[in-house]
């Protein structure tokens, strides 16, 4: 008989603005309220560390790297909290002025796995990629948080299928989707329906934090490999705390071994 590994995992959602170093603090204040709650993950949105629209030269300007003061702090406050963190942050590039839009997973003893965003939102009117520097397609980092076997993507990556499918094949459990999803007409149909689809189709549970309105849609969610919502927040500033389950996972696919069953895979374009 095999073990149940169990994690308690948290979607915080709030609306990060201009202010590094308050963007911090109050990623500290949800972290500390998710550990309370009795998380041992605590997902955060993208661009956690900096937030402004529309898109401008500003966002270089306030890049960091890897080793800067906003992932120092997230691997202070990870060791402080016993707990394990990823959010999304602006990180430095050398291309000029453009920038990499990261997400970070991080606890006490450092950086656990990075994921820099492959597909940017050159939709809806919107220009990312006049800003920001497509992540390569490497081998995705998948990391272990309690026995559970964790992969992330950013946002407009989850209009992808075979984006989550990779992460799947690469031995996921549980994907993570930091976001920032603007709002607008069907939008938050589209967020929901979407990260829901992702967790149906394989059989996995999907962690996804957006940011609170007016920009975001809010509707942070986790969703469970039948599709269930387990929780999720409205519009408010707040965090919410789901129990996933290995021997869950075993249970749903045995009953529906889709994974098994497929016929194609999964190969890069370019």
């Amino acid at each position: 008989m095999t073990t149940d590994a169990q994690l308690g995992v948290a979607v915080a959602q709030f609306a990060p603005g201009r202010d590094a170093v308050e963007n911090l603090d109050r990623i500290r204040g949800l972290a500390q309220l998710a550990v309370q709650r009795g998380a041992q993950l605590v997902v955060f949105p993208e661009y956690s560390s900096y937030f402004s629209t529309p898109m401008d030269a500003s966002y270089s300007r306030n890049a960091q790297p890897l080793t800067g003061r906003f992932v120092t702090g997230l691997i202070e406050l990870a060791a402080r909290l016993k707990v394990t963190l990823v959010a999304g942050f602006v990180e430095q590039m050398p291309q000029g002025q453009k920038f990499s839009n990261t997400l970070v997973a991080v606890d006490g003893t450092g950086i656990l796995a990075t994921y820099r965003k492959l597909h940017l939102y050159d939709a809806f009117g919107e220009r990312e990629s006049d800003w920001v520097v497509p992540g390569e397609l490497t081998p995705p980092e998948i990391f272990q948080v309690g026995g559970i076997r964790v992969g992330m993507q950013t946002c407009y990556d989850i209009r992808f299928p075979e984006v989550t499918r990779v992460l799947v094949d690469a031995g996921a459990d549980l994907v993570l989707v930091p976001a920032e999803w603007v709002r607008g007409p069907l939008k938050e149909n589209h967020w929901r329906t979407l990260v829901t689809s992702r967790a149906i189709e394989n059989t996995i549970y999907v962690a996804a934090a957006d940011h609170a309105p007016p920009i975001g849609v809010g509707n942070s969610l986790i969703v469970g490999p039948m599709g269930v919502h387990m929780v999720e927040i409205g519009e408010a500033t707040d965090v919410a705390v789901a129990w996933i389950s290995t021997q869950r996972l075993a249970d749903v696919r045995a009953k529906n071994p889709a994974l098994k069953l497929r016929r194609f895979k999964v190969e890069p374009i370019g």
